[in-house]
């Protein structure tokens, strides 16, 4: 709700616990929930933004105004929630299909045709090679101005700069291949070259009925 034009697929598990029809009235249920949500987000939006504009002195909430009107302009495109069981190879392969289809529609992703400089190819090769390596270490975290220096050492990155690797490291967060929390200052100058290690540890630690469990420890 706060990226601009952001897409968003919604996904429903466990469609193994639920007879066919269940699955259906669910899934017209969720799409219902959202937009009403977004509707109701919507509305809330023009109510406060009205509030202040209406206010006996406006001049003193411009930036809540202005934070406001950048929340009303950001579009959101829902698609079609997709219902799979993860147990069953063929749902996740219907999955992935799905995702495939849809990131490549020009309509929904309009820089999926934008050509990237070859810099972008050889910097993602050389993170990959990296990250491969017998030295990277299993959790894959890694300083920014020392990955900067080891991508340096190859001939052909030895121009490479700090702000062009932030920008493709921008990139690289965006599909997938690294996570970087630069909004975050604890983070903002450690990339995660092993996006998978933060999903085992988000795994260890959010679990479903995680809090009964715990309680169930004498």
């Amino acid at each position: 709700m706060r990226v601009p034009n952001s897409v968003v697929l919604p996904v429903g598990t466990h469609v193994d616990y639920c007879q066919k029809q269940e699955v259906a009235q669910k899934t017209h249920d969720i799409m219902a929930r959202i937009t009403a949500m977004l509707a109701e987000r919507k509305s809330n939006l023009a109510h406060f933004i009205d509030n202040l504009e209406g206010s006996e002195e406006p001049k003193f909430y411009v930036d809540q105004w202005e934070r406001l009107k950048e929340m009303e302009s950001c579009t959101l495109t829902i698609l079609n929630l997709v219902a799979v069981n993860c147990t069953d190879h063929r749902d996740i392969r219907k999955l992935r299909a799905t995702i495939l289809e849809h990131v490549k529609n020009e309509e929904l992703f309009p820089e999926v045709v934008r050509v990237l400089p070859p810099v972008y190819r050889q910097v993602e090769a050389a993170i990959v090679d990296i990250a491969q390596s017998e030295e990277m270490a299993d959790h894959g975290m890694m300083d920014l101005q020392y990955l900067l220096s080891k991508l340096s050492q190859r001939e052909h990155l030895a121009g490479l700069g700090r702000e062009l690797l932030q920008d493709i490291l921008r990139y690289l967060h965006r599909i997938g291949l690294v996570v970087w929390y630069e909004e975050i200052k604890h983070l903002e100058s450690t990339v995660f070259l092993q996006p998978t290690f933060l999903i085992t540890m988000f795994k260890l630690l959010v679990r479903y009925r995680l809090v009964q469990q715990l309680e169930s420890i004498s």
